[in-house]
């Protein structure tokens, strides 16, 4: 249903003209966001020294710094800012100067310029964007507003591939045309300029937009105020704990992937058209993680499954780093960004659902900015330390010479910090301890869940149950049998359906007031079989656990006699809906106290209940029921006339049940016992 009407929103929210002409805006926008990225880091490293492994590690390393940079200072204030402007015009303004930025790349020439101008487009950004997000609720209705943002967040991210793909094809073309690896470059620089031009002629069509909202104010905190607030609630919650430690783990291994590729692919002699095709496997990747991982293991734990999921891109970052193969990088890469993007979809879902709504707010803001210190924080180093490393080689039997860089080497702690943080969350997070995981995994990937088998009872317990229909005295049998037991020195628990529990008090208001003449058989027998599973998990396992004698007035019996025979709903049905609410547990004996239901009904003197005012033929049913199930299984059952005197009933219930009673003096004791001395007359 969820699915069905995904596909139906997205054409009606892009029905709408004036958001379908933002969105196209929003669509060149983030093409030429992602599309910079490559063309920058491209351009970077061939400005530098290009026989310099230390130069192109740190210049590429400095575009990726600069692009981030503004979002931390400036981030705080952009928005109010760009909330006191028309934001059509800042739009377009923000546009127009981006296209100039980019285009005063290629034709300067200089890397210095080109981080000044990479810095400078950050800002311009920081501008645009609050003002598109402030746009969006003036152009769709309300209704579709969750739907319309949706469709722009997509957009954002699934323009990363597109970019990437359109990137190599440039690349491949400039290169069949342009030798040098600087113009080659300047050509995709062209491209990505053009992208913000188109973008700011269409939002200057864009005549819906109002000229100026003062009811709309964005109010961004600020960083450090965050931080402190996030972090006090984070650090006393044990789940959001290990979300934030697994998402920022995630994100500074991801940020090291980013700050070393473009070195790393050169080495593998993939140039320009390989690093946009490595680019663009990453987000393919996490577009599949996030669509498909979910939905492969829908039955899974999603706890376990955030901790998991950055394991697995932690293995496959180990690969990448120690495989030289650009294909098999490239397919590696791809399970790379499906496992990230499975944490992803899986971690902010997450923080949506555990966090309580007056937090969430705040919770997510500081996810947002202690994930951009620490993606600055890496960017900065991991180049850094790629430098510092350098390049190296290491001979083989063989004449063969294995290439050692500074990449792999951060790389390859990149993965050992995912992977650690991918334990750390798995374990502080764990929902299902006890569980092997194997099972746990495989039975949701079969789409057959695992359940874990019930606790085996131990000691020496024993289940009797006692059976029989309305008025055939089991409460009093029920009762003289506990006392008579207890007389022995037996541990003896005495107890009823329903109602035994205090979950089990309130069904058993439901089941048996007269006001409830309108429940239905089904729901009937779903209400009697939930009783009977909390009264199996806190009232008889436990004593049988601990080796007493369960006496028990009613138990699955009677819903099959009741509700199968008397009801006439199907007794298989019933008895695999009883067995899985008691985890398969039988008594050791049950006993049938047969009565015929006019004598029986006719022992009542207060008033009937809601299945005593049954009518006679409903309680013969039941009574043909109790004795159908007795002469199916007679090695496990006690028929015994209740119409007889009470204590000739008791003698053969007492008969019966010696036969199988255990030893009442523990064997332990009986091995101390025996230690003990002789003692004789002198």
């Amino acid at each position: 249903m969820t699915r069905t009407g995904t596909a139906a929103d997205s054409r009606g929210v892009l029905s709408i003209k004036p958001f379908r002409r933002l969105w196209i805006a929003l669509s060149l926008s983030s093409l030429g966001d992602w599309l910079s990225i490559l063309a920058l880091t491209a351009l970077a490293r061939a400005l530098a020294d290009g026989s310099n492994y230390q130069a192109e590690s740190y210049a590429i390393g400095g575009v990726l710094v600069v692009k981030l940079l503004p979002a931390v200072v400036l981030g705080p204030l952009a928005g109010a800012v760009a909330d006191r402007f028309d934001r059509r015009r800042t739009m377009v303004f923000a546009d127009i100067l981006r296209f100039g930025l980019f285009l005063s790349i290629p034709l300067v020439g200089r890397l210095d310029w080109l981080l000044v101008a990479t810095f400078l487009v950050e800002c311009v950004t920081l501008f645009w964007i609050p003002a598109k997000e402030a746009t969006v609720p003036n152009l769709v209705p309300k209704d579709r507003l969750e739907r319309a943002n949706q469709l722009s967040l997509l957009t954002t991210y699934g323009s990363a591939p597109v970019a990437a793909g359109l990137f190599s094809a440039v690349s491949l073309v400039a290169g069949a045309v342009i030798t040098g690896a600087q113009e080659q470059a300047n050509v995709a620089l062209y491209f990505n300029a053009a992208t913000f031009l188109i973008s700011a002629i269409t939002i200057f069509t864009l005549r819906e937009i109002p000229a100026r909202d003062r009811g709309q104010r964005i109010s961004v905190p600020s960083i450090p105020k965050q931080i402190i607030e996030g972090w006090r609630f984070v650090g006393s919650t044990p789940v959001v704990r290990g979300l934030v430690i697994g998402i920022i783990g995630a994100f500074a291994a991801g940020g090291v992937v980013i700050g070393v590729a473009r070195v790393y692919v050169d080495a593998l002699r993939g140039g320009d058209a390989g690093y946009g095709v490595v680019f663009g496997a990453v987000f393919l990747g996490m577009a599949f993680g996030m669509f498909l991982g979910p939905r492969m293991l829908r039955d899974f734990s999603r706890r376990r499954l955030f901790g998991l999921s950055i394991v697995g891109a932690g293995l496959a970052l180990v690969l990448v780093s120690v495989i030289h193969n650009l294909v098999i990088v490239v397919f590696l890469t791809a399970l790379l960004g499906g496992g990230a993007g499975v944490a992803w979809i899986t971690g902010y879902t997450l923080v949506g659902l555990e966090v309580d709504d007056e937090l969430r707010g705040r919770t997510f803001a500081f996810l947002q900015s202690l994930v951009r210190v620490v993606l600055l924080l890496v960017l900065v180093a991991a180049p850094l330390v790629s430098g510092v490393i350098g390049a190296h080689q290491i001979d083989l039997p063989g004449d063969t010479v294995y290439r050692v860089d500074g990449t792999n080497a951060v790389l390859l702690i990149a993965a050992a910090i995912a992977m650690l943080v991918g334990l750390i969350a798995y374990r502080q997070m764990d929902d299902r301890r006890g569980i092997p995981l194997g099972r746990d995994l495989l039975g949701a990937l079969s789409g057959v869940p695992y359940t874990p088998p019930e606790p085996s009872v131990t000691g020496r317990g024993m289940l009797i149950a006692v059976e029989g229909g309305e008025g055939s005295g089991k409460t009093t049998q029920a009762r003289l049998l506990a006392i008579w037991l207890r007389d022995q020195g037996y541990d003896v628990v005495n107890t009823h359906e329903p109602g035994s529990t205090k979950i089990g008090m309130r069904l058993r208001a439901i089941l048996l007031d007269k006001e409830s003449t309108g429940l239905s058989a089904r729901a009937e027998t779903l209400l009697y079989a939930a009783d009977r599973a909390e009264h199996v998990s806190a009232v008889i396992q436990p004593a049988l656990r601990r080796g007493a004698i369960v006496i028990t007035d009613r138990f699955v019996d009677s819903s099959l006699a009741y509700q199968g025979f008397g009801r006439t709903l199907p007794t298989e049905e019933i008895a695999k809906v009883n067995a899985w609410a008691t985890g398969g547990l039988v008594p050791d004996l049950t006993i049938v106290l047969d009565v015929p239901a006019s004598v029986g009904l006719g022992r009542f003197a207060s008033p009937a209940d809601r299945l005593e005012s049954e009518p006679p033929e409903f309680h013969e049913r039941v009574r043909r029921g109790f004795r159908a199930l007795a002469e199916a299984e007679p090695h496990r059952y006690l028929v015994v006339d209740g119409s007889q005197p009470q204590g000739v009933i008791t003698r053969q219930l007492q008969d019966r049940i010696r036969e199988i009673l255990p030893d009442p003096i523990p064997a332990a004791s009986e091995d101390i016992t025996s230690t003990f001395p002789a003692i004789t007359d002198a």
